[in-house]
């Protein structure tokens, strides 16, 4: 897997490409500033890039709409946010802006070194990962939307799709049968109006809607 990553801070940079590399991943450009990126996805056509949200020259955005761009300009390439502090906002604009290969994580997940690889190539395979703290705030809120419709065992089903879990891994942490998995999600669908015509991407969609709501209140 060719990666390119953008980090501002050259510890974490580096210590990021010793971590990947050592994974069997080949880090073909590493830069600190937004355009930096731009311009080596451009020239190196990664299969996925791994960034920072906030970088030079303001420290607010750059990271994040590069990766924007990106995607426009290259929709099957993989992409994965590194955020110090969960910004619900920032999630939510990531991932509406595609249907699968991305993700959001806090930076404090790399020192989860088996998680962190993990989430790197279930997006780089095509999946979604969000960050499961920040799926923990949205949840926290207070609300009144479609998501009440749904059980408190399809809420936490709904937040463990959010973090990019399988059936599989659902099962495992919630002690249910993949069958009864589907089950609940099959229910998930239905409450949030999502038709089976909306085929795979209805994963996805269930997904947006819980973080459209979560971050208009």
């Amino acid at each position: 897997m060719r990666v390119v990553l953008a980090e501002d801070s050259v510890l974490l940079k580096e210590g990021l490409i010793k971590l990947l590399e050592s994974s069997g991943m080949r880090v073909v450009a590493a830069v600190a500033e937004a355009e930096s990126l731009l311009r080596a996805a451009e020239k190196h056509r990664p299969d996925l890039v791994v960034t920072d949200v906030r970088m030079p020259p303001t420290h607010t955005d750059e990271g994040l709409r590069a990766a924007l761009v990106l995607r426009r300009e290259q929709p099957d390439l993989a992409v994965l946010v590194l955020s110090q502090y969960v910004e619900e906002r920032y999630a939510a604009q990531l991932l509406s802006s595609a249907t699968g290969s991305v993700g959001y994580l806090l930076k404090d997940r790399v020192a989860d070194v088996a998680e962190f690889i993990d989430a790197l190539r279930r997006v780089a395979a095509g999946g979604t990962v969000l960050d499961p703290e920040v799926v923990s705030q949205l949840l926290l809120r207070g609300h009144s939307d479609p998501l009440d419709r749904l059980t408190p065992r399809e809420q936490e089903v709904l937040k463990l799709m959010a973090e990019g879990r399988s059936n599989a891994g659902i099962g495992q942490e919630l002690v249910l049968s993949e069958g009864a998995v589907g089950k609940h999600i099959g229910n998930i669908f239905t409450k949030l109006d999502l038709s089976p015509t909306e085929g795979d991407h209805r994963r996805v969609l269930a997904v947006l809607r819980f973080l459209r709501v979560r971050t208009q209140q």
